[in-house]
């Protein structure tokens, strides 16, 4: 026999009925009228043609054929129960696994410093890392979040922002400004080493960009050219360190370099504030309590950074 909708109900209100053995008792229980309790039962000893319960004006008892049909429904019933009961609870306290999306440049800010914090705030919770530097659509990808600066994220996005704006700071080490000297503008980059990014995603050079500091706000993009590229930004910012060229870098990524002197920072003035990272979800809409959990840490972790880029860092050079 198919099992239409209508019929998956009538079970349900029979399993409440025999349970309590009354209808006003079951009628309160489901919040409806028991008139309806009783036209439920009736139909559905209609539909399957045998009678389920034996009833007077004062008393109720099941038949052979009831009593053998709520044997089946009460454990199918407790595990749906208990089930949307589980499910419910994953609201109140984080657990899962959340699978997340993020550059590497992200991973190595707001991820690895504070990930052993994270987990052990929400031991229910396992954390799958997936670093990818192009772009990545974690719908497609059964990705639950993703983390990416603001600027490259659809507007449609539901997004929220994890890092204070970032600035790209144009860097070299103290050697190397003794040697070269120190650039004005960015037409002076012609004459220095600039290192650069490739991006693996796309296979294309990362630019510079730079706005005058004037009232025209113009808008240059200088192509680094220099004896080094690469495709990972640690193996580019140790080579800054040895003093092989200058390179784009953002700026609070490098505040303890910057702060204790291992880096100087050039063309401040022509490098203006842009969006930060953002971590970005599929939807805001029944937001599970794990994902709500990692939103919450990564906001709490922003207002620190925040505090760090005002308090830490030196002023930029010119």
């Amino acid at each position: 026999m198919k099992i239409e909708p209508a019929l998956l109900a009538s079970l349900t209100w029979f399993a409440h009925i025999a349970r309590h053995r009354s209808f006003t008792k079951a009628a309160t229980e489901m919040e409806v009228t028991r008139g309806a309790l009783s036209q439920h039962l009736k139909g559905l000893e209609q539909h399957l043609n045998v009678r389920l319960l034996n009833r007077t004006t004062r008393h109720m008892s099941l038949t052979e054929e009831g009593q053998r049909l709520l044997d089946v429904l009460e454990p199918a019933l407790m595990a749906i129960e208990r089930a949307v009961s589980e499910l419910g609870e994953t609201h109140v306290e984080p657990s899962g696994l959340i699978r997340m999306n993020a550059s590497r440049i992200a991973t190595r800010l707001l991820i690895e410093p504070h990930m052993g914090e994270f987990l052990s705030r929400h031991p229910k919770v396992r954390l799958e890392l997936v670093m990818n530097d192009g772009l990545s659509n974690i719908v497609a990808d059964g990705m639950d979040a993703g983390i990416r600066l603001g600027a490259s994220l659809d507007e449609h996005m539901v997004a929220v922002p994890v890092t204070p704006p970032l600035e790209m700071a144009i860097v070299g080490s103290p050697e190397y400004f003794e040697r070269h000297g120190i650039p004005k503008t960015p037409a002076d980059l012609m004459q220095h080493n600039c290192l650069a990014y490739r991006f693996t995603s796309s296979g294309t050079i990362d630019r510079w960009s730079f706005t005058s500091p004037d009232a025209e706000k113009r808008t240059l993009v200088f192509e680094p050219k220099g004896n080094a590229v690469f495709n990972d930004d640690e193996n580019m910012l140790n080579a800054a360190l040895q003093g092989v060229g200058l390179i784009k870098y953002l700026d609070l990524c490098i505040h303890e370099h910057l702060a204790e002197g291992r880096l100087i920072r050039v063309l401040g003035p022509w490098c203006k504030p842009s969006p930060g990272f953002y971590l970005y979800v599929p939807s805001r809409a029944q937001m599970p309590a794990k994902i709500r959990a990692l939103t919450d840490f990564l906001i709490e972790k922003r207002e620190q950074l925040a505090k760090v880029s005002m308090d830490s860092l030196p002023p930029p050079s010119t």
